[in-house]
């Protein structure tokens, strides 16, 4: 407690590490009072039942940070961010220019893929606006409207997504953390109170063992979610004896801390945002007078909605996307090669390629056990709620998952801060 209150006064003695703490805090209220500013023409009755109802809009409104709800201006949150981030890092895969531009060209490439990414934001921001604006007329959510209301409603959600986009990126830039990781994490604690006062007033006397049973899941994954992102695997490095004029250098030896989840929270979004896609263009196309579309519409979203696809479509998606990621963010021959520059060397591999491949080799196996946990965690309290039939587990368990990973996160850059100023 003592070493708690000394590091919080330290907190607010730093100008510095105060200044991002209030940029924090005070891109939060923003963030929170821009989805308080709803489109005209709402039904407000329609729209509480409806997302009532609704699975899928439930989780989507977790991207939105809580706007999508209300229908605010900032409906669609950072989710057609998260969307073009997503086609460019799966593009680098295919074209070979682009993975050269992010992996190869440093800071400047990075800038430069991010811009792309930014841009692909705003067609992605206008279709999925057009779609829930078709989407809720016809579900009566929201008046009719014109040519022209439909347009200038178009232009402002587009505007509100760029406007998310932006404060998520001065968050990663003068405050602490990823932006965007917080404003989704701001979103879901944002709506814990309706969550548990829902709970509350559908509460029966002979669900007690289930509500107990979810209290205990949500302990155990939140330990277990600890324990995975905490968790390293030590590789052995010696460091070369050296000699330089009558001293002697190195012959140390330590160890190069291999996380088992490198991906974090961001698998999880990924597979969300993928999930979330297909079903959006569907359910807008179940709408349209075509009776084609229609039926084709209602055939690919009765297999969506099974629970037991969607949870296996979803695991294998978290599964895939937690290795994806690692690829992406992590490079063992940039490690190797920094290794070999400091005369350091893994006892029994060659330098070079060999502990690249060494090094590749274990991340892929120690990534294997991240990534089932990220998976199992992310299904189970969809399976709890196809058992129960109660609504809010199935958004909770993501919700969890998340919120924990965000909150580890910002924790060790707040010790990161505190302590580089200690020493």
């Amino acid at each position: 407690m003592e070493k708690f209150v000394t590091k919080l006064k330290l907190i607010f003695r730093d100008p510095i590490l105060r200044n991002k703490i209030l940029f924090l805090l005070g891109f939060l209220v923003l963030f929170r009072l821009l989805s308080a500013i709803p489109i005209p023409g709402i039904d407000t009755s329609s729209l509480e039942q409806f997302f009532s109802s609704n699975q899928f809009l439930g989780l989507i409104n977790l991207f939105s940070g809580g706007g999508l709800s209300g229908l605010s201006i900032i409906m669609l949150g950072v989710g057609p961010y998260i969307t073009g981030s997503i086609i460019m890092q799966l593009l680098t895969v295919m074209i070979p220019r682009l993975k050269e531009m992010y992996h190869e060209e440093g800071e400047a490439g990075k800038k430069k893929f991010s811009q792309y990414s930014r841009m692909l934001t705003v067609p992605l921001a206008a279709l999925q606006g057009f779609a829930f604006l078709t989407l809720f007329q016809k579900q009566g959510v929201i008046s009719a409207l014109g040519g022209f209301e439909m347009f200038a409603n178009i232009v402002v959600i587009v505007a509100g997504s760029v406007l998310v986009m932006w404060i998520g990126e001065l968050m990663t830039e003068y405050a602490i953390g990823n932006g965007v990781s917080l404003l989704i994490f701001a979103g879901i604690v944002a709506g814990l109170p309706s969550a548990v006062s829902q709970l509350l007033f559908t509460f029966e006397p002979s669900q007690i063992p289930l509500y107990l049973g979810f209290l205990v899941a949500a302990v155990l994954i939140t330990l277990g979610i600890v324990v995975i992102t905490e968790a390293e695997r030590p590789v052995p490095i010696t460091y070369a004896k050296r000699v330089r004029g009558s001293k002697v250098y190195g012959g140390i030896s330590t160890y190069l801390p291999l996380r088992i989840n490198q991906a974090g929270v961001m698998p999880i979004i990924f597979a969300l945002s993928i999930l979330l896609f297909p079903q959006m263009i569907f359910n807008f196309l179940a709408n349209v007078s075509n009776a084609t579309f229609q039926s084709i519409s209602s055939f690919v979203l009765g297999i969506l909605n099974n629970g037991w696809f969607y949870s296996i479509f979803y695991f294998l998606l978290v599964f895939v996307f937690t290795y994806f990621y690692t690829a992406i963010t992590f490079d063992p021959h940039a490690i190797s090669k920094n290794l070999q520059h400091n005369g350091a060397f893994i006892p029994g591999v060659r330098p070079g390629q060999s502990t690249a491949d060494h090094i590749a080799k274990t991340v892929t196996r120690i990534t294997f056990v991240g990534a089932s946990f990220l998976g199992i965690v992310a299904v189970l309290p969809i399976v709890m709620q196809s058992i129960t039939g109660i609504q809010a587990l199935a958004i909770g368990g993501t919700s969890l998952l998340i919120v924990v990973s965000v909150l580890i996160d910002l924790v060790k850059r707040i010790d990161a801060q505190v302590a580089m100023r200690e020493y």
